[in-house]
């Protein structure tokens, strides 16, 4: 029977990597800084100790080796979890990710497998510049062969992890550490979300808001405000990016005949332009406003606090672009 109770988002984390370890002898952690909480916070919180360092591998500082080795084994069989601690540095492992992992099982006539979850943890804010705070989910969403799953709730991070696990292909999960203080109601039993199907977290009929992650936690603020004010808000979490959930964000647009996407990427190519163009070119006629996006600016992320207000996107923001939209 299972025990609905308050987790923290890390610690969901936590608990899929200990439930899935221990049911299958083929699961494994590694990647930089796995036994250290200053890389990793609670994710990894005693998993060193129930099923040693074969199984929870601490790497030098090689993100190419590291991520070579995860899919090397993946393709001979075990069922990797690669992470990044800083997903900017991911950029080191594109071969591996992009050449071998994403392509393995097509090259092969879909004979072969590669079970790797490649895990990345977005660092934005706290002064630490433009190499260490980058967002690139849109890159890895348009590779042909990669999924890309970005929860932003502490019951999605597990059930999403459980799921990228079970998959007999790559999964990135792109995490944001932002979010890993937050708590939820978090199933004790084990399970999945399903990769691909997003979620309607709030119905309403005036406009509909589009949010994944760090974002979709400021959204639904927004919405909260925005409901004080009268405007009724129908806000979509994907959850995954990438097979993205087409159906249920057409529908809603065709239902509120307003958009506003969110994006704590960048603006040009990014994840936020591409659900833009996918209603555009689906459901445009049923439109009433031109469609708006909430992203980072095209820009590198600053090394200051006071500029990090103006570059980061908050609820206000959200807010604002609703307002016009409304108007």
């Amino acid at each position: 029977m299972s025990t609905d109770r308050k987790l923290q988002y890390s610690l969901a984390i936590n608990e899929a990597f200990h439930q899935m370890m221990s049911s299958d002898e083929s699961v494994f952690l590694i990647g930089q800084g796995v036994k250290s909480p200053w890389y990793v916070g609670n994710t990894a919180q005693g998993l060193l100790e129930q099923f040693g360092p074969e199984r929870v591998i601490d790497t030098p500082v090689s993100e190419n080796a590291m991520t070579g080795a995860a899919v090397g084994a993946a393709i001979a069989g075990m069922k990797s979890i690669i992470v990044h601690p800083r997903a900017d540095f991911m950029l080191y492992a594109i071969d591996p990710i992009i050449n071998e992992a994403a392509n393995w099982h097509y090259m092969n006539g879909g004979k072969a497998s590669v079970p790797v979850v490649i895990w990345g943890i977005i660092n934005r804010g706290g002064e630490q510049g433009a190499q260490h705070s980058q967002a690139i989910q849109a890159m890895f969403a348009h590779i042909p062969g990669l999924k890309v799953v970005m929860p932003s709730t502490p019951y999605d991070a597990k059930g999403l992890m459980i799921a990228a696990i079970r998959d007999p292909n790559p999964v990135v999960f792109i995490d944001d550490r932002w979010l890993h203080n937050l708590e939820d109601v978090v199933p004790e039993e084990v399970y999945g979300v399903e990769v691909g199907k997003g979620v309607v977290r709030r119905e309403g009929k005036d406009i509909t808001v589009v949010a994944t992650s760090f974002m979709a936690h400021e959204s639904m603020k927004a919405v909260q405000e925005l409901e004080k004010e009268g405007i009724d808000v129908e806000f979509i979490d994907p959850r995954t990016v990438k097979p993205i959930d087409q159906d249920l964000i057409l529908k809603s647009a065709m239902k509120t005949g307003r958009l506003l996407v969110v994006d704590g990427g960048w603006k040009t190519c990014g994840l936020a332009a591409e659900i833009s163009a996918m209603v555009s070119e689906s459901v445009f006629e049923y439109l009433k406003a031109p469609i708006k996006r909430v992203t980072l600016p095209d820009c590198p992320a600053p090394a200051s606090a006071e500029l990090e207000k103006e570059f980061y996107k908050y609820s206000g923001d959200i807010v604002k672009a609703v307002k016009q939209i409304m108007k």
